[in-house]
């Protein structure tokens, strides 16, 4: 392959599927889930990149107005020096956010080209550290009644054989606690004692409460509490951290390499979450994980399993990758070649395609295309 291969070309595209059912969690509601789509190509060549990020549709506006110029007529090999010079574009735009979401999206398309170039699986490109990536099932909507909680529930552990599992807690910025406590229990009888189980209360809880309910959760043998308050409350999360037993978890709102410094930095996490499709891509999200290992501590990448896998496999200190139901139900509506859950571990780079391995299908995504 020629060593001065540039990028030529970057499209973008908005496609927004409805939810199966209506979803909410402790702070939040939705109906539909919406991801920018970003393709990179090398000139000539008949190769194209592929990435994506899931949020506001202004993000396609970031690629086309702010980035896409910044990368074409690059290096296609070069693509930490790409996520650089993104990132000092959008320095009078905001960088944390919608323009985190932009860069994160390219920047994954751009992995996703050098290694399809190269023809190589993006997780022989990054370098393995692990054969296979721990997965858990994640969704338990507070919308969801008991037969749909425990339906979802059985559905990863006797179907697919995934040991872990999280429901959502924190029911109305935590003012639906009997019921957070009752649907605790109701999955515990679900998934049997020989099941991870995890909650996330998406900050829904003041720091008390959080406290108080932890009597409940160790009751149940509930090892992963994620976002028992906000995760702008550093000295929260850590004096949380320090009164229970289950594992304090956040990380998936940081937007810039620093944020996950200062989060390890207040000793407030037992894991870092971390998500490659607002944090900056997996430029970014490779480098907490660093941060992470360096503090002893593991990581665990949120949401987006097909566009995380890869990287996923790549570092030494990861935990597991979230399985969430929305995601994946989207990924396999609108692309080719999505991983395999069974026996809750994925395993990337095994098919042998190149890049992620995943393709755009073109039918599915003409229905749900919006722009």
């Amino acid at each position: 392959m020629s060593p001065d291969v540039v990028v030529d070309a970057v499209d973008t595209a908005v496609y927004t599927v409805p939810t199966d059912t209506p979803e909410a969690d402790g702070t939040l509601a939705w109906d539909s889930t919406t991801l920018v789509v970003v393709q990179v190509s090398a000139a000539g060549t008949s190769t194209t990149g592929l990435g994506w990020t899931y949020g506001s549709p202004a993000a396609a506006g970031v690629v086309g107005e702010h980035l896409a110029d910044v990368v074409t007529g690059r290096s296609a090999w070069d693509v930490p020096a790409a996520n650089d010079a993104m990132s000092r574009a959008v320095r009078n735009a905001a960088r944390p956010g919608i323009a985190a979401h932009a860069i994160s999206a390219l920047d994954i398309a751009l992995w996703d080209l050098k290694a399809r170039l190269l023809g190589f699986p993006l997780v022989r490109l990054l370098g393995a550290a692990r054969e296979d990536v721990p997965i858990y099932g994640s969704g338990g909507f507070t919308t969801y009644d008991d037969a749909s909680q425990d339906r979802q529930l059985r559905s990863w552990t006797e179907e697919s054989g995934i040991p872990r599992v999280k429901i959502k807690v924190g029911e109305s910025w935590g003012r639906a606690e009997a019921r957070d406590r009752e649907r605790i229990s109701r999955a515990r009888r679900s998934v049997g004692d020989a099941v991870e189980l995890y909650v996330d209360a998406n900050g829904a809880y003041t720091r008390k409460q959080a406290v108080r309910l932890a009597r409940h959760l160790d009751a149940k043998g509930v090892t992963w509490f994620e976002e028992p308050v906000s995760s702008d409350d550093l000295t929260g999360l850590a004096h949380i951290r320090a009164a229970i037993g289950a594992d304090v978890t956040a990380g998936e709102y940081g937007y810039t390499l620093p944020y996950f410094h200062h989060m390890l930095a207040a000793d407030a996490v037992d894991c870092l979450q971390a998500d490659a499709t607002r944090c900056g891509g997996l430029t970014v999200w490779l480098r907490a994980a660093a941060l992470a290992e360096a503090r002893g501590l593991q990581i665990s990448g949120h949401c987006a399993p097909h566009l995380h896998a890869h990287a996923a496999a790549a570092v030494p200190n990861l935990r597991h990758l979230e399985w969430f139901h929305d995601h994946v139900r989207i990924e396999n509506l609108l692309f080719d070649g999505t991983l395999d859950p069974s026996g809750g571990a994925l395993h990337p780079g095994a098919s042998g395609a190149p890049g992620h391995g995943l393709t755009l299908r073109s039918d599915a995504a003409g229905e749900y295309r919006v722009r």
